[in-house]
């Protein structure tokens, strides 16, 4: 079936986010403040591990980093694209009217949710190689593998910042589902040098959305997001 992944991962979150709403319920503010903590400080590691695989490499023994310009004009000039854009903006202004539409008026850390947790599910090169192999080989199982982890991860930020997170399946199926229908116009740019350069400016962006979950909200990480398509334009350039 096409665009079975993308079906599965949506579902996974959607159900990740009523785990979460109901079980957070059952939980004191003491509680959510806590695994609102443990979160951030998984998404650090998670965001931390990939871009060290991305930077660093172990020659005879002897690790050595790189990357570091690379890293620094994508994330740059990706940065003021997105400013000038204001993607934050869009992704929060779409939030309000989810918010409002959805009768989540007095919920009054919907938007924050909503956008934490989109970013987080949506950034990453799974998303990227499993709706590519969705959609030209009707290859799900990266997807399916996805669902799993973003199960957990929805369902344990729904119980400590609420009921905006489930929401976060929206972008989701508009992204995976849109790259997996146009997935064999973007076969041929996804070189293996480009998806190693998504995945270290992606991980990048996931270590900021971790930062934003301990420690409030410090990065407009959406505005980041320019950076993760001037990176795959990197690895196109040749040298």
């Amino acid at each position: 079936m096409f665009g079975l992944g993308t079906i599965i991962n949506t579902a996974a979150i959607i159900l990740g986010g009523l785990a979460g709403h109901f079980f957070g319920r059952l939980l004191k503010e003491r509680h959510q403040t806590s695994l609102n903590m443990a979160c951030g400080i998984s998404v650090l590691f998670i965001g931390i591990a990939g871009a060290m695989q991305g930077m660093l490499t172990i020659h005879d023994g002897v690790i050595t980093s790189g990357q570091a310009m690379l890293v620094t004009i994508c994330l740059a000039l990706g940065t003021l694209i997105g400013e000038i854009i204001n993607i934050e903006g869009l992704f929060e202004r779409f939030g309000e009217w989810l918010k409002i539409k959805t009768g989540n008026a007095k919920e009054k850390d919907f938007v924050n949710a909503f956008v934490t947790a989109s970013l987080t599910v949506c950034i990453g090169a799974m998303a990227l190689v499993g709706a590519i192999q969705d959609g030209i080989l009707g290859d799900w199982s990266i997807l399916a593998t996805k669902a799993i982890l973003d199960f957990i991860i929805i369902m344990v930020m729904t119980c400590s910042l609420g009921k905006g997170c489930g929401f976060s399946a929206i972008p989701v199926l508009l992204f995976e589902g849109l790259i997996t229908l146009f997935a064999s116009l973007l076969k041929p740019v996804m070189t293996d040098l480009a998806m190693n350069y998504l995945s270290l400016i992606g991980s990048i962006l996931i270590f900021c959305v971790g930062l934003n979950l301990v420690w409030g909200k410090k990065v407009r990480v959406a505005n980041m997001l320019p950076a993760v398509v001037l990176a795959v334009i990197a690895a196109l350039i040749p040298v």
